[in-house]
């Protein structure tokens, strides 16, 4: 049976497996458990609970905020992918943060390709690969390998990205397959994937937002309750379906993608020149580990999506923003300030926002 989440069938099809999880209430006890090596993050879930209504103001600004840009960014991105792979390519996005701009770029390619795109959606976990079963599945259909693109929201470290390479490159050599690990993302903030439509650090309105924007599903899982034939699973959140925007904010942004498409827009597509934004970026990083004594990368945080995860699931042990006075982390102050999260001030850093999580031997 096909599973779409919340959306509908024509947006996206989930190869997830829906499974009840044990959700730890405690995230000091979940960090701990995490950063000993005692049980692997793709294991557990927070509870998710629905924003409060200051924060979901906050969403509302900045989705009006940058509903154009995202727009934007959209419509290269699916130029890029026509013109890069021909006008049938097949999307599968990152779940969960690249459903929602999959979702959205498979409308926007069936208007310009007139072609009946396929949007799937997969997870892939840190340090534990891409769900092969469920790339057996798509191969299974009939899709030509060729036509294959990854879609995620933006890159932080690049630490998917890799994951992604070094899976899929796992992956061909396996299957006897030759699938291409080219990633496409709106923000490639780690300069490492394929195709981007930015470098900049910008609030895409879907990154602060959990299950109710990303078809009411978790993030994706993988622990005893998934079997070797099995998809990795997901929580499906049907108790949040009242409060729900996934459906609206994919009609939203392709309708103002639809109103760009008036102008001459297709004159000025070309991906974004990341090169330098990547460099700056691993400077900052490396000077910021050891201005904090951090030995795990995995717990700095870079960029407003990153950040905002932390916040919203993880223990941070501070945040830091470029400018306080920016509307695009008022959320992040919201967020810091309902959970009494130290805030500081960094003018000079690449990145509008930085989160850096609790060490284990802190906590």
């Amino acid at each position: 049976m096909s599973f779409h989440g919340s959306y509908r069938p024509q947006d996206v099809e989930f190869l997830l497996k829906p499974i009840q999880v044990e959700h730890i209430e405690n995230t000091r006890q979940k960090e701990q458990l995490i950063q000993t090596g005692a049980r692997h993050y793709s294991e557990m879930l927070s509870p998710e609970t629905l924003p409060s209504e200051r924060y979901l103001q906050l969403f509302a600004q900045a989705h009006a905020m940058n509903r154009s840009r995202m727009a934007r960014d959209c419509l290269t991105l699916a130029e890029l992918i026509r013109r890069n792979v021909g006008p049938n390519p097949t999307l599968v996005s990152l779940a969960r943060a690249g459903t929602p701009v999959g979702a959205i770029l498979t409308h926007l390619l069936r208007e310009l390709t007139g072609k009946p795109i396929a949007h799937y959606s997969v997870s892939i976990i840190r340090d534990r690969g891409i769900d092969a079963n469920a790339l057996d599945e798509i191969l299974r259909r009939g899709t030509d390998p060729s036509t294959i693109v990854f879609i995620d929201g933006w890159t932080g470290k690049g630490v998917i990205t890799d994951e992604l390479t070094d899976a899929i490159e796992i992956y061909n050599t396996r299957r006897g397959t030759h699938i291409r690990a080219h990633l496409y993302v709106l923000a490639d903030l780690a300069g490492k994937a394929f195709c981007a439509a930015s470098a900049e650090d910008y609030l895409i309105p879907s990154s602060i937002l959990n299950a109710t924007i990303s078809g009411l599903i978790s993030r994706s899982v993988l622990n005893h309750a998934i079997g070797p034939q099995d998809y990795h699973g997901c929580v499906y959140f049907s108790q949040f379906s009242a409060h729900d925007r996934s459906i609206w904010f994919v009609e939203d942004m392709v309708s103002e993608a639809r109103q760009q498409m008036n102008t001459h827009w297709q004159d000025n597509v070309q991906p974004a020149d990341t090169a330098h934004a990547a460099d700056c970026a691993q400077v900052f990083l490396d000077e910021e580990m050891q201005r904090h004594g951090i030995q795990d990368r995995n717990l700095i945080k870079p960029g407003i999506g990153e950040a905002t995860r932390v916040l919203l699931r993880r223990l941070p042990e501070r945040l830091i923003v470029r400018n306080p006075e920016a509307a695009c982390v008022q959320h992040l102050l919201t967020l810091a300030h309902e959970k009494h999260v130290r805030v500081e001030h960094r003018a000079q850093m690449p990145f509008q926002a930085v989160s850096i999580i609790r060490s284990a031997l802190d906590a």
